[in-house]
Formats: C-alpha cells, sequence, structure tokens
C-alpha cells in the first residue's frame, strides 16, 4: 500500500496519469508525464511497491552509480509527483509507471485510494497507440470519458471502444465506477514510424491537455523536435517506394474526410493558444 505519512497539502488536485508499456505507442504518452514534471517542477512524494505488482523477469530492474558513487540499484515502479501549477489555480499529481504484471485490480484501488486521500477531484489518463494514419497531418487525439458531466463540457466524447485494453482502460473503468471524474486521452501514432519516440504526438496530447485544464503549458523545443521527427520520417518514406505510396493512399484517404484539425472552431482554439503563449513569454534580450 502507497504509505503517505506525511502528504502533501494540494489544493484541489487534478490527476495525470500514464504509463510505458502496450498503452506507449512512440513513447508519446510517458513523454507527456516528463515533460509535466520538468515544466512544472514536480517533486516525487510516494511510490508503490513494486513487489506486489512487477514481473522482474519482464521488466528488469537497473544497477547504476549514485551521486556518491556507490552502486545501486533501481527497481521498475510507479511514482507519485506532486507539482505546484499557479496559473490553473490547483494543483496536479502525476502518476508516472510502467503498466503492472500483475495484480491490476488491486493496483487501480491502491491508485484510486491514494486519489482519494490526497483529495483529488478529476483524473486525466494519457494514452498512445499505433494506428493508420499519415505522418504529414496533425496527430488525432480522441478525448473519452465516461462522465455525462465531463462530456458536456464539449469536444469529450463517450468511448465506444470494444476489445483488449491495457491499464489506461482499467484505471479509467474503475475511476467511473468509483464517480471520479475522468477523461481519457489517446493520440494515433503512424504505425509505420511508432518504432522510436515520437514528439509530434507527445506534442498533440500536451495541447489537448492544455485544451482539457484550460492552461497554457511550456513547451520548449519540443516543437522543433516535431518537425525534426517529422523530416525523418519524410526521408524514410522517400527511401522506400513501398512506404512512400501507402502515405501517400494514408494522405488521400484522411484528406477525403472531414478534418476536424481544420474546422474554424479548431483554428479559432489554436490561433487563441498562440496568442496566450505570446503573452506568457518573456521578452528576449537582443
Amino acid at each position: 500500500m502507497i504509505e503517505l505519512a506525511d502528504p502533501p497539502q494540494l489544493r484541489d488536485p487534478v490527476m495525470i496519469a500514464a504509463f510505458e508499456g502496450w498503452n506507449d505507442a512512440g513513447e508519446a504518452a510517458s513523454a507527456v508525464l516528463e515533460h509535466l514534471a520538468r515544466v512544472w517542477d514536480a517533486e516525487p512524494f510516494a511510490a508503490l511497491d513494486p513487489e506486489d505488482y512487477y514481473d522482474f523477469q519482464v521488466n528488469r530492474p537497473t544497477v547504476g552509480l549514485g551521486p556518491d558513487d556507490k552502486r545501486r540499484v533501481t527497481w521498475p515502479t510507479t511514482r507519485l509527483l506532486a507539482a505546484r501549477v499557479p496559473s490553473i489555480g490547483r494543483d496536479v499529481v502525476i502518476v508516472d509507471g510502467i503498466e503492472p504484471s500483475m495484480r491490476w485490480r488491486a493496483y487501480t484501488i491502491e491508485l484510486l485510494e491514494c486519489a482519494a486521500r490526497l483529495g483529488v477531484s478529476t483524473l486525466v489518463t494519457v494514452g498512445a497507440l499505433l494506428a493508420d494514419v499519415p505522418h504529414t497531418r496533425p496527430i488525432p487525439v480522441t478525448a473519452t470519458s465516461e462522465s455525462a458531466q465531463v462530456r458536456a463540457r464539449g469536444n469529450v466524447e463517450q468511448s465506444r471502444y470494444e476489445g483488449s485494453t491495457g491499464i489506461v482502460g482499467v484505471l479509467a473503468d474503475a475511476a467511473a465506477q468509483a464517480d471520479l471524474a475522468a477523461t481519457s486521452l489517446w493520440a494515433a501514432v503512424p504505425h509505420y514510424a511508432g518504432g522510436g519516440p515520437s514528439p509530434k504526438a507527445t506534442l498533440a496530447l500536451l495541447r489537448r491537455v492544455e485544451e482539457l485544464l484550460d492552461i497554457t503549458i511550456p513547451l520548449g523545443d519540443l516543437p522543433e523536435q516535431a518537425q525534426a521527427w517529422e523530416r525523418g520520417v519524410d526521408e524514410l518514406a522517400a527511401s522506400d517506394s513501398e512506404v512512400g505510396h501507402y502515405v501517400r493512399a494514408l494522405e488521400q484517404a484522411k484528406d477525403t474526410t472531414e478534418l476536424p484539425e481544420a474546422s474554424g472552431e479548431a483554428i479559432a482554439l489554436e490561433f487563441e493558444r498562440y496568442l496566450r503563449r505570446r503573452d506568457d513569454d518573456p521578452p528576449r534580450g537582443r
């Protein structure tokens, strides 16, 4: 059980969770949490006991030298970090973990009990999946919720997915049963380019988090990384005629359907983001 002997005092916290593994195509979801923890100076305050949930032959511990030059073993686990975010007037609990190998129900119960003790009122889960989408177009991000109250705010749908699920789906279902307002964000990563990190998908997820929480998140050099990634996949498509033909077919299929990213509402939202980010950026000296 998560020990909270001295829990942080948080203001109406929102919990944001992502997990390495099956729910993390292109490492896009876990990269979202890494980015948020960095820009919000999040501090770890608790962790789940890895002995209860992980098969160490599947997720092996690592060994390395610490700051004192002594060797230490680092065990795979799920960490909880707290971040103060004045811009939204509330705090954030980041759940940064690896999809557990066993005892999923106990795992989700432990996380949700911890959320209740911390006063969490909102849960946002972040995931990424491989899909038949072109890398040259905006990365699709869907937002779903079982909460009618959340869906009433707009731009969030009820999930119609049926099939195998991962820990993100299990956690979202458990949250719904516990009457915790939960939203799941999923980015679609081009499956032919999902072998490495996908910063373009990470960027798309972060922008959806901005919209969901009505905040501006510092993006650093992530937009440049996303452009470099797209150029790299362009080179792959140019060097392999089969991949190039497939990409063009995906582009045609995408362009013949309605693009929500190109709607007037989406364009207005993107312009509003630009203005807010410009106002938040400090002036640069010459």
